[in-house]
């Protein structure tokens, strides 16, 4: 059986277990199992579905031995800020609630009464959005204050599904990051706002970087697999492995690009200047403790949900050929206006906006779609003129990487509205950086540059310049 390392890569509307090994120097890659993601109502909250989803993973593991893999190790990504409360006999206190949920609504500003919006910034280096587990937190304190009180143990997505398969209870740093709650400059959990906000700081796990062992498996998951396997740590935050597959880091601008986008670039310490305040730039964790400074955009959830109001009656593809004809149209939308993240029709916010601001407005599929791509184009656009701005220089290249770049529109007018080159691939960059970190761990690769030099062999990118006359 091929031996492999499995990358678990959970999504916001699919996951999929990937396997990964290293053939004549390139890395190899094998889809082993795909499975969807749905938001579930429950008790009047949009939750992630979190028992299903372990047992999707499951499934893929057991997919293994039918496609001939012997997996060695696996390692689990997903989205950031969501996250689970486990009580004294390890028992589930609250529903994953999801990020897209309304319980956060007015907390940030009702934080920011207890802490200034710049100490926040300046300690913690990250970009406010209403969904940061700060603010979930606070909402749980606000409404069923109990809960809280009583929790033994906080743990991400990612953390819960490792504690799942291995019993033991480990914060992952890349993800811990996005809570708001950690020092950007300690890499620690920052316990003076955890104080200050009155939250249970006893419930937060000592953290532990990309390519650290969580453990074995479970004897009786063993057992039913067939198989032990490591439980290793990939940068659990799904952006955190993308952007590890960035083949060229130096001089170069990556827009991480799927349900979200997230453009920026690699640092080596954070960013917590007034300026990047002022444009809302975070200053995630990665591997090696690099810093990901980014702004966090909305991205192709605009026509995922745009292509679910059209009950699915046009492919991805469709509406890229779609809008290709849609020429003449020409109207954007502030993608990152709060009414897109959970509307029930993205269509009818689309319109409405536009109508509010004037523009002329989309009637048809294709100006639906043009009006989205045009309108995230810009969007990348203005970040990275902002970045450009702070750093005080500029950047030749943007590399997309992700499920994203295979949309050529979307690549040409980046090219396009930038006047830069652009580079797409590799496409399944989270898998990538997941399962890289694992053979950094196992000794199969050196490091990061290491890893990225295999990268570069392994993968073809497709180039974009610009076609403006």
């Amino acid at each position: 059986m091929g031996k492999c390392s499995l990358a678990v890569d959970i999504g916001a509307s699919s996951g999929r277990l990937i396997a990964g090994r290293i053939v004549n120097n390139k890395l190899k890659l094998d889809e082993v199992y795909r499975f969807e993601n749905n938001l579930i109502e429950k008790d009047g909250h949009f939750c992630w579905d979190v028992d299903a989803l372990f047992s999707e993973i499951k499934k893929g593991i057991h997919e293994c031995r039918n496609k001939g893999l012997q997996p060695t190790s696996i390692g689990i990504d997903t989205w950031a800020v969501d996250f689970v409360l486990l009580g004294e006999n390890d028992e589930r206190l609250t529903d994953a609630v999801a990020y897209r949920d309304s319980r956060t609504d007015g907390m940030m500003e009702e934080v920011f009464e207890i802490i200034s919006k710049e100490r926040l910034y300046l300690e913690t280096g990250i970009q406010f959005q209403k969904f940061n587990t700060i603010y979930q937190l606070f909402s749980i304190k606000k409404s069923n204050p109990e809960i809280l009180d009583k929790a033994q143990s906080f743990l991400m997505i990612p953390d819960y599904f490792n504690y799942l398969l291995t019993g033991q209870k480990v914060n992952e740093y890349t993800n811990a990051t996005s809570t708001q709650l950690v020092n950007a400059f300690t890499k620690k959990w920052d316990v003076g706002l955890l104080d200050q906000l009155g939250i249970n700081k006893e419930m937060f796990h000592d953290m532990k970087a990309p390519t650290s062992e969580v453990g074995p498996l479970k004897k009786e998951l063993a057992d039913e697999f067939g198989f032990d396997m490591k439980v290793l740590l990939p940068a659990t935050h799904d952006t955190g492995s993308a952007v590890i597959s960035v083949p060229e880091v130096n001089d170069t601008i990556y827009i991480s690009s799927g349900t979200w986008s997230l453009i920026g670039v690699e640092n080596h310490f954070p960013i917590c200047v007034t300026k990047a305040l002022d444009y809302n730039f975070t200053n995630e964790g990665g591997m090696d403790y690099r810093y990901r400074f980014l702004k966090n955009i909305m991205g192709l959830w605009m026509i995922q949900e745009v292509k679910r109001n059209y009950d699915d009656k046009y492919s991805f593809s469709d509406f890229v050929d779609l809008a290709n004809k849609a020429t003449t149209f020409q109207a954007t939308v502030n993608v990152d206006d709060n009414r897109f993240l959970k509307p029930d029709s993205m269509i009818e916010q689309i319109q409405k906006y536009c109508s509010e601001t004037n523009q002329p407005i989309p009637n048809i599929p294709g100006e639906v779609a043009k009006c989205v791509f045009d309108s995230l184009a810009v969007s990348y656009q203005t970040a990275i003129a902002q970045i450009e701005e702070i750093y005080e220089k500029e950047f030749q290249t943007i590399n997309v990487i992700g499920g994203g770049c295979q949309n050529e529109m979307l690549n040409q007018l980046i090219a396009d509205t930038t006047n830069k080159e652009v580079l797409a691939g590799p496409v399944e960059a989270t898998a990538i950086g997941n399962i890289v970190a694992q053979l950094i761990a196992l000794g199969e690769l050196k490091d990061i540059n290491e890893a990225r030099r295999m990268i570069k062999q392994s993968f073809d990118v497709k180039k974009y310049m610009t076609q403006k006359v």
